[in-house]
């Protein structure tokens, strides 16, 4: 369903990008680090979320000297999140095995999130994890789970991983329970006014020290849709501060 939708979001993002051109001002872009000096970078995808949909992101990582990979959930994220949690902390080993690096960095959409914040907060993940960033992250349920439900159509037609989505699922309850932002990780999570998918969007953020960051505030012409959140320029300057521990200051002119 979400793939459906790149078209529309594209579109809107270059419209949002004229509009906005004659009053945002650039924000001074962090200096790009290099490939020996930083954290590997895994691109974890959301519900349906194929791997070649994040490369555009995957390739920006690259371009600034990240050693960048991209996961694509088991069943496209269909089935039950914790069991993906435990596929990816596979994965993380993987990638650290690879490389030869300690630690990774996260940066993770819509379902990934939760994926990685389940990976962190209940199998141990903060010992080879150092930042974790969510992109539009249902991290207290989203309103378009329980919707699916209310229209007749089942309990989220059958999807698992919709169901612990909606909020207040027994999921959401055991993940939040206690600190949001567990370990010495640092997290931002990043949201948009116009996510389709995360309703009410406030519940993209997460509590307990976490740098939230909704995009608006800083760009309110900007329009960024729920997968535009991986394809966004602004989005992308954002990710970028987050990770090197930079302060908030994303470009609102970025293509």
């Amino acid at each position: 369903m979400l793939l459906r939708k790149t078209a529309l979001v594209v579109s809107v993002a270059v419209a949002a990008l004229i509009a906005s051109a004659g009053t945002a001002t650039a924000a001074p872009a962090p200096v790009a680090p290099t490939a020996a000096a930083v954290n590997p970078v895994i691109v974890v995808g959301g519900l349906s979320g194929v791997a070649v949909a994040y490369e555009p992101i995957a390739a920006r990582l690259r371009a600034d000297g990240y050693r960048a990979f991209i996961y694509q959930l088991p069943g496209l994220g269909l089935g039950d999140i914790p069991t993906s949690a435990r596929a990816f902390a596979t994965y993380v080993d993987q990638v650290r095995a690879s490389t030869g690096a300690s630690t990774v960095d996260v940066v993770a959409h819509s379902e990934g999130g939760l994926v990685s914040r389940y990976y962190l907060k209940r199998l141990g993940g903060t010992a080879t994890v150092g930042r974790y960033v969510s992109l539009g992250t249902p991290q207290y349920g989203t309103y378009v789970a329980n919707i699916v439900a209310f229209l007749g159509l089942g309990s989220c037609a059958g999807i698992v991983a919709c169901q612990q989505m909606t909020i207040g699922s027994a999921f959401l309850a055991d993940l939040n329970a206690g600190d949001d932002t567990t370990g010495a990780v640092r997290y931002t999570t990043i949201r948009t006014l116009q996510d389709e998918l995360v309703r009410p969007t406030g519940n993209a953020v997460v509590n307990d020290g976490a740098t939230n960051v909704l995009i608006q505030s800083y760009c309110p012409l900007r329009v960024v849709g729920h997968l535009g959140l991986v394809l966004d320029g602004t989005a992308y300057t954002i990710v970028r501060g987050a990770l090197v521990d930079g302060p908030v200051r994303p470009n609102c002119l970025a293509l």
